[in-house]
């Protein structure tokens, strides 16, 4: 197009709409993020309600379609995406919160609504149970012609059951409605549903912007688990993960000085928890008592040796992080203990 039929062109726009427009680029340019949200069904005092309640987090510009077009091609910087979102009855929302904070922000804003005739359930819609506290009369014939199970009882219409009346997705009748309407059910919500939001370069979807904060903090910590757990098992030492390391190591290197039988003060106890577990062990197999000396007749044999599962516990639980780690002590061999057995019994008999 030639610089003169652009001028042309721009003559031929009023001056308002020409305002409108920059005002809106304004707006546009004014904010980190910038979304088109539908305000279809929101009466006007809901509407400033809800306008008023994102003071300070977000603003909502309403203005004409086609000038809300106009503005979101006038900016250079991806805007434009924006335009295909741009139908119906809509409105600007400019936030300087990330997409993800505005999404639960305008979520948030939504406030339960009554149903009229002709709209379409967003959800199943049920009647609960409970005393309604309308008097007896014909109500109770217009709560059973719609599908709920109501009777009069002790001078009340009351509803004996939860009643689903209506399925989502189904459209609501009039005798629906009157009757929602009487009991102050109000099975829908009003608000400003985000289609779409640019950010940063990008353009976000609703169901992008969807997190379950919840879920989102579970996967996360699984992660960090996981990735803690892959440190302590590939020995690769970080300030979150060297009071594991060390402890997994002690553990390791104690159940390597047991195994060899090595003495120092540290594992005497434990070395002689498991020399008498073992002694004990023997014991309890020697049928004559009469060759045994008198403390050891009797004796049964001990499952494990218990001050060394205690220890063991010790162990593992200060490591309990490191999974699949082998810290936990090796088992005996039977013949090593049988022998290590018979030289304490050789030394008592003399």
């Amino acid at each position: 197009m030639s610089e003169a039929e652009d001028v042309r062109k721009t003559e031929t726009v009023p001056q308002w709409k020409q305002q409108e427009v920059d005002e809106l680029v304004d707006f546009l340019e004014r904010y980190d993020a910038v979304g088109i949200v539908g305000v279809t069904g929101i009466p006007s005092r809901q509407l400033q309600s809800m306008r008023r309640g994102l003071h300070g987090t977000a603003e909502v510009r309403m203005s004409r379609n086609t000038l809300m077009t106009r503005a979101v091609e006038q900016v250079d910087e991806g805007l434009e995406q924006l335009a295909a979102e741009i139908g119906g009855e809509v409105a600007f929302v400019g936030s300087n919160d990330n997409p993800f904070g505005l999404f639960k922000e305008l979520e948030a804003s939504k406030t339960p609504a009554p149903i009229g005739a002709g709209e379409v359930a967003p959800n199943d819609i049920v009647i609960p149970e409970g005393d309604t506290g309308i008097d007896p009369g014909p109500f109770v014939g217009e709560l059973q012609s719609v599908g709920a199970s109501a009777r009069i009882m002790e001078g009340s219409i009351k509803v004996t059951e939860d009643s689903k009346v209506l399925e989502a997705g189904e459209t609501v009748s009039e005798d629906l409605a009157n009757v929602l309407a009487e009991m102050g059910i109000e099975p829908k919500e009003v608000g400003l549903d985000l289609r779409a939001v640019y950010a940063d370069g990008v353009l976000f979807e609703p169901d992008e912007l969807a997190l379950d904060v919840d879920e989102y903090g579970e996967d996360f910590q699984a992660a960090a688990a996981a990735a803690r757990n892959l440190s302590v098992n590939a020995a690769y030492p970080t300030a979150e993960n060297a009071g594991t390391l060390l402890a997994k190591a002690a553990g390791e290197a104690k159940s390597v000085g047991l195994e060899a039988t090595i003495v120092n003060e540290e594992l005497a106890p434990d070395l002689i928890g498991k020399a008498d577990a073992q002694l004990r062990a023997l014991a309890a197999q020697i049928d004559d008592e009469e060759a045994l000396p008198e403390e050891l007749q009797g004796v049964e044999a001990p499952a494990a040796s218990e001050d060394v599962e205690e220890d063991e516990d010790e162990q593992d639980d200060e490591a309990t992080d490191a999974e699949d780690a082998d810290d936990a002590e090796p088992e005996d061999d039977s013949d090593d203990d049988d022998a290590d057995g018979g030289e304490g019994l050789g030394e008592m008999f003399g």
